[in-house]
């Protein structure tokens, strides 16, 4: 029987994804050659290059990778619970190397910026994450706590649960951060309510809520930059 594609011994050495991260670095291989060294090897029809590249097909891209649970992967001709196993604890990885990034002191400058401090980590979440961050005086940020995992309603983030954190943490300031699964950031009535609550509250113990941001895929809504908080 014919096979459907070249294995890896059949590809140039210098063609290899992991040869190529060697000569080149991570930054230049596409998504396929990074899926395929999570993989570290393909079937014996298919080298690993080329199940990276009809994983992310049947998933539609990364976004859908990204949302992938056990079943879903398994599913896919080829990857068994080893292989599932290894691309979700990658992905798991990278979620948590950019949680970490906040706490590398990053001073928030723009909206643009505590937008792209989440951005990756958020953009591909499928339920709604509600997150903090926690400044100094200087708009340092010094802690990021996730509060709340579900549906944004004003009886489940409760100003309480954030300006708690924030005394605990001596914050100056607060910037609040939450996800749309769907891919638009566009705010809902109970988006914009439960922002008002959290600045009235702000506002009465002396530490600002200085944004409320609502990430998208690959985009993203700051309240402060659409006037619907106080200047």
């Amino acid at each position: 029987m014919e096979r459907e594609s070249l294995l890896i011994r059949d590809v140039p050495e210098e063609e290899r994804p992991r040869e190529r991260m060697l000569q080149v670095g991570p930054p230049s291989l596409a998504n396929a050659e990074l899926v395929a060294i999570l993989l570290r090897t393909g079937t014996s029809a298919e080298s690993a290059l080329h199940l990276a590249s009809r994983i992310l097909s049947q998933m539609d891209g990364l976004k859908g990778l990204a949302q992938a649970d056990l079943r879903e992967l398994t599913q896919i001709r080829g990857i068994g619970p080893a292989k599932a196993v290894q691309l979700l604890a990658g992905i798991e990885l990278g979620r948590r190397v950019f949680r970490a990034v906040p706490g590398e002191r990053v001073a928030i400058r723009s909206p643009r910026d505590a937008a792209e401090a989440c951005m990756d980590e958020m953009r591909y979440l499928s339920q709604e994450h509600f997150v903090c961050l926690f400044l100094n005086t200087k708009n340092v940020v010094i802690d990021k706590k996730c509060i709340y995992v579900g549906t944004l309603n004003a009886s489940v983030v409760h100003p309480r649960e954030v300006f708690r954190e924030a005394i605990k943490k001596s914050s100056a300031g607060v910037i609040c951060i939450h996800n749309h699964p769907s891919g638009d950031p566009t705010p809902s009535r109970e988006d914009v309510h439960v922002t008002e609550r959290l600045y009235e509250a702000g506002q009465l113990l002396g530490i600002e809520l200085l944004d409320h941001i609502i990430i998208g895929d690959n985009r993203f809504y700051s309240m402060k930059e659409k006037g619907m908080l106080p200047v």
